[in-house]
């Protein structure tokens, strides 16, 4: 299974005997799965079974999903309506035998009220039913887009993401390489200070200030620091080698990213440490922003 993007896009049309008809699919970013519908009116019925197929589909995103339908013009049906032409034509022969009158024209005839019956052509029952489910099929196509578009904006969302691991990893393990976390340099520079402090004021106690830089020094140790490093890269490559809906769990390593790399600056005691937890600090902020866009 790989890894899916929020954001994807599809749009599909058709024509069914008089009707063209066009689905828009729209997906982005969202905590989580949030769909809208907009579909012309008389076919909210088509709503509960798309639903349906969007749920099985997307596991998150906020989704947009609109139907334009329009109706060709269709010409309309004129029937003859027999039995008024019947009447009038009778009435007529009847009162040209008492009045001197030209012989009605057809035109005339078919100028009177009843004579011409003109019909619009709607859709019946069946015919409904039928483009109803030609209109699921089109969503169902829809979907398949969006839902393959996502893969592949996931796949390259995955292989960004992968780099940016790479990049947490090798600037952890520079952290832990740092010469400034070495035993020898950390008393070094504790032995400066404590010297330095001996000679401004003779009446501190040695012995006092012995325990406070061995204070110091474990405070200011990092291995608890660099260890959770390593173990949250190890586990933010699991999810992505596992894939599926994995946004929320990478988000909150990205969070825990974050506070360790945070506490690894406040505690860093050189200048080339805290220089590694900033561009640390700037990758994991980078890693936690494409984060967002993962299903």
């Amino acid at each position: 299974m790989s890894v899916v993007s929020m954001t994807g896009f599809a749009r599909v049309e058709g024509q069914t005997g008089a009707n063209r008809w066009a689905w828009e699919i729209k997906t982005v970013n969202g905590k989580s799965l949030d769909v809208r519908f907009r579909l012309p009116p008389g076919f909210d019925a088509l709503e509960a079974s798309a639903r349906a197929a969007l749920g099985a589909a997307f596991a998150r995103g906020s989704c947009q999903i609109g139907l334009s339908l329009k109706r060709e013009a269709v010409a309309p049906v004129v029937r003859i309506n027999q039995a008024v032409l019947d009447a009038i034509v009778s009435a007529m022969a009847e009162a040209s035998q008492k009045v001197d009158a030209a012989a009605p024209r057809l035109d005339g005839l078919f100028a009177i009220k009843g004579v011409l019956e003109v019909e619009e052509q709607e859709e019946d029952e069946a015919g409904r039913a039928a483009l109803q489910e030609i209109l699921l099929e089109g969503f169902a196509k829809a979907l398949a887009q969006c839902a393959e578009m996502r893969r592949r904006e996931g796949q390259a969302l995955a292989r960004v993401l992968l780099g940016r691991i790479d990049e947490i990893e090798t600037l952890t393990r520079e952290a832990d390489a740092n010469p400034a976390r070495q035993p020898a340099a950390v008393r070094d520079r504790l032995a400066a200070q404590i010297a330095a402090l001996l000679d401004a004021s003779s009446s501190l106690d040695p012995d006092r200030l012995h325990q406070e830089a061995i204070l110091m020094a474990a405070k200011a140790d990092i291995r608890e620091e660099l260890d959770r490093l390593h173990a949250h890269i190890a586990a933010a490559r699991d999810l992505l080698a596992k894939g599926g809906p994995v946004g929320r769990r990478l988000d909150f390593l990205a969070q825990e990213f974050n506070r360790e790399v945070n506490t690894l600056c406040s505690k860093a005691n050189d200048v080339s440490l805290t220089a590694t937890g900033l561009s640390l600090k700037a990758v994991v902020e980078q890693f936690r922003e494409q984060v967002q866009n993962i299903e």
